[in-house]
């Protein structure tokens, strides 16, 4: 056989390979999946009396400092790194997907998951404090790998879990980030992407050596920066296109709930569509019940797990009650205001819909996507370290060695990712998400009745102020 004839034969099997995975990756992420996610939603949201109430104070807890309680980082900080792996790509693109396939009605079921997300992301936080534990050099371990060993006592499931957060950490959380930029920079300004993957990779690697503390202090700062700039980048889109805006409020809301969705170029969308595409992408945005979150909820600095659960709830609302929203009206109001745009492609319409705003409109695109992705790099790099850490054991020297490795490999990984094509990545990581997602969920369903109780305890009794008399188990 010819090398040519080899090498044909490779990429036959490559594309099986890839539709096979494909295949997976849309069965995974189907109903089964998402009614099972939204299903949590719901019951949580009920079973804790619509935490989703206690937002606001949420917000003005995660700003202030309690310092004199247990953790390696503030409040603010583990909320920062959590919202820095959230809030990526998918914030962007992501929403544009839901549109283009769901129609604009996909924002608004987008939007609802956020809403109803809050109450996982509360639960979920909650555990991992409570759970949490503390090693011989005073760090704190949690997530739900503990929440199901000693809650639940399914190490098996813990274990299974850590496998697929280091797995799919490579996928989400850095290969395909740092592709996003490596594109947007070469298309956009001609730059190589070799040059951008070394000083990606570099740049990443002058955080993460630092562990936790070097992570959080750069999101902190990075965070509150990126967020605002894209928010106000979006609210001066809206309102250059503020002619079209009732009428984009207006479809929106409408084509969520009718048969069909008529009006700027929407046609033949219906609601199943809307339903399944938006509620898809806010619950793949936001990570609500995904497991992700918790692992560095567990490293705040809180005097009780209540409060740094209503910390961690306020994540989702950043992410999808707010970015989320305002992403998807800049779409829509665009694709109104500009009937030539095409809105069948997520990454065409994006970069379609803010072109059309000179100068600015791409500005507000390029530091968005750089900014998000480069912040989900980091924020994934502590969660599969933390996984990792748990699957190696107790052992000092194998985990310093573990971490060294993994840390290199994630070096790596940020500059492959910049060169290569990824969709098969994509699918593959998507895979893994979801398959992370179901111990966590099964953690947060069989153990309710703690969340429900501890929330009772500070919560509802008004003892937030109060200190656990708990204190974090002792490795």
């Amino acid at each position: 056989m010819s090398i040519f004839a080899k090498i044909e034969k490779l990429k036959h099997f490559m594309n099986s390979f890839s539709d096979i995975i494909n295949a997976i990756s849309s069965a995974v992420w189907g109903w089964p999946m998402i009614i099972l996610l939204l299903g949590t939603h719901l019951f949580m949201t009920v079973r804790l009396k619509f935490p989703q109430l206690k937002i606001f104070k949420a917000i003005k807890m995660s700003v202030t400092k309690d310092k004199d309680s247990h953790g390696d980082v503030s409040q603010f900080g583990a909320l920062a790194t959590s919202l820095a792996a959230t809030i990526g790509t998918g914030n962007i693109v992501g929403v544009a997907t839901a549109v283009a396939l769901g129609g604009p009605g996909a924002v608004l079921w987008c939007w609802i998951t956020g809403v109803l997300g809050i109450a996982t992301k509360y639960s979920e936080g909650l555990l991992a404090v409570k759970y949490r534990v503390k090693t011989k050099k005073g760090t704190m371990l949690g997530g739900p790998m503990y929440a199901l060993e000693r809650g639940l006592k399914m190490k098996w499931l813990a274990v299974l879990f850590c496998i697929f957060t280091a797995i799919a950490a490579f996928g989400i959380g850095n290969t395909v980030q740092a592709n996003s930029i490596s594109l947007l920079l070469n298309e956009t300004y001609g730059l190589s992407t070799y040059w951008i993957g070394a000083i990606l990779a570099i740049c990443v690697a002058l955080v993460i050596v630092f562990g936790v503390k070097g992570i959080a202090n750069v999101c902190s700062a990075l965070v509150p920066f990126m967020a605002i700039f894209y928010a106000l980048g979006c609210i001066v889109i809206l309102g250059m296109n503020w002619h079209f805006l009732g009428e984009a409020v207006t479809l929106i809301c409408k084509s969520a709930f009718t048969a069909r969705a008529a009006g700027g170029g929407f046609v033949g969308t219906t609601v199943m569509m809307a339903a399944r595409f938006g509620i898809a992408r806010g619950l793949f945005s936001n990570e609500s019940g995904m497991g992700s979150a918790p692992i560095v909820a567990a490293a705040a600095q809180t005097r009780n797990p209540v409060r740094q659960a209503l910390v961690s709830s306020t994540g989702t609302f950043w992410d999808t009650v707010v970015v989320c929203a305002l992403t998807g009206l800049v779409l829509v109001s665009s694709i109104i205001a500009f009937p030539d745009i095409d809105h069948t492609q997520g990454a065409a319409l994006t970069k379609a819909a803010f072109s059309k705003i000179p100068v600015f409109g791409p500005i507000v695109l390029s530091v968005g996507i750089v900014t998000f992705a480069f912040s989900t790099i980091l924020g994934w790099s502590y969660y599969g370290e933390r996984a990792v850490e748990y699957l190696v054991g107790q052992n000092h020297t194998l985990r310093r060695w573990a971490i060294g490795i993994y840390r290199f490999l994630w070096i790596i990984g940020v500059f492959f990712g910049s060169i290569m094509s990824l969709s098969l990545v994509w699918n593959i990581a998507d895979i893994m998400n979801a398959l992370m997602a179901i111990p966590n969920l099964v953690a947060i369903l069989l153990l309710s009745g703690v969340i429900v109780k501890e929330t009772d305890k500070y919560l509802w009794k008004n003892h937030l102020d109060d200190y656990s008399n708990e204190p974090p188990y002792q490795l």
